[in-house]
């Protein structure tokens, strides 16, 4: 079994490329740049990570992105949400962060375009880096929208690639627990929003990394 693997460097991406290396042959390590503000530091990471296992790294130049969204990621002009305006275990603020983040279509674009590579490479498996905790306000992440992508794939590319992720039922704890099993290099994980020198710790991302780090390793 092939795989190609979305590795954005983030903790749910790099965990599942190594539970991928244990079930696959990953092919494949693909970072999109659409323009985000983090784009600089997850590409740097991600390719240290796919060099780290022996992966081969592509980068996917998606400028067009600023086309249509006018999301605080790409746009500068807009805030990201972060210290007060982030309350990770309140559905309504994290309804709010999640539409200030919303990318139209983005994991849609992902997924086809990593099928495109799959089918090309003669590989069975794109995988992505979904997750539980963050399908309850971005339906893109759950394991129904799996499915509806592997069913969609299944008549767009002759070899019926599938998407196969291990932590879509997993929160980020979880997540951190199955990548220490892993021995998951944690600190080439980029969890921020942002493209600075170290992560803001302020983020909704980077809050949810920092609480899985702190229930996950004990």
């Amino acid at each position: 079994m092939k795989s190609v693997v979305l590795l954005s460097s983030g903790l749910d991406s790099t965990v599942n490329l190594f539970a991928a290396r244990e079930k696959s042959e990953v092919v494949l390590a693909l970072t999109f740049n659409y323009g985000q503000r983090a784009a600089s530091k997850e590409i740097q990471r991600a390719k240290a990570i796919a060099d780290l296992v022996g992966v081969r790294h592509q980068v996917v130049e998606l400028p067009w992105f600023s086309e249509f969204t006018r999301t605080s990621l790409v746009n500068s002009s807009i805030d990201v949400p972060v210290h007060e305006k982030v309350s990770i275990d309140d559905f309504e603020v994290s309804t709010n962060t999640a539409a200030a983040v919303w990318v139209p279509n983005r994991n849609g674009i992902f997924l086809n375009i990593a099928a495109a590579y799959a089918e090309g490479l003669g590989a069975q498996w794109i995988i992505p880096g979904f997750n539980a905790e963050e399908a309850v306000t971005f339906a893109d992440n759950s394991q129904e929208y799996l499915e509806a992508a592997t069913e969609s794939l299944r008549f767009s590319t002759q070899n019926q690639v599938r998407v196969q992720c291990f932590t879509t039922q997993k929160n980020k704890t979880e997540i951190v627990q199955l990548g220490k099993s892993l021995d998951v290099p944690f600190d080439l994980i980029w969890p921020c929003y942002f493209g600075g020198d170290s992560p803001c710790g302020e983020c909704e991302s980077c809050q949810r990394f920092a609480r899985a780090m702190k229930n996950g390793l004990v």
